[in-house]
């Protein structure tokens, strides 16, 4: 079992910056993948907006790319401690949407319970 606890959305302006952080704990030598999905006002389906492996490689939206940057510490250098990191810059009111968690275990996925972020003036 893997537990995701998100932190770090709020209200920002066009422009502005924010850094989400999502804390894993559990099993969490088991995850080989992490990142960040996003779910729209309106939408029902929620859009990969950025992924990072185990061995650090990344995944991004396109219309994030260049602005959007995620990153993750290394539980077995890092007092066993997984968190993975989004830092958005330049944002835009079309990044606004509830932001989730995602871990990926051989198995499963584990998903943490959302923070928004809203970009408005």
């Amino acid at each position: 079992q893997v537990q995701l606890v998100e932190s770090g959305g709020g209200l920002v302006q066009p422009g502005g910056s924010l850094r989400l952080s999502c804390a894993a704990s559990g099993s969490i030598f088991s995850i080989y993948n992490m990142g960040w999905y996003r779910q729209a006002p309106g939408k029902q389906q929620r859009e990969l907006v950025a992924t990072i492996t185990s061995g650090d490689s990344t995944n991004y939206l396109d219309s994030v790319k260049g602005r959007f940057t995620i990153s993750r510490n290394n539980p077995k250098t890092d007092n066993a401690k997984n968190t993975v990191y989004l830092r958005m810059n330049s944002l835009r009111p079309e990044d606004t949407a509830v932001y989730y968690c995602l871990a990926a275990v051989p198995t499963t996925r584990y998903w943490g319970q959302g923070t928004q972020v809203t970009v408005s003036s």
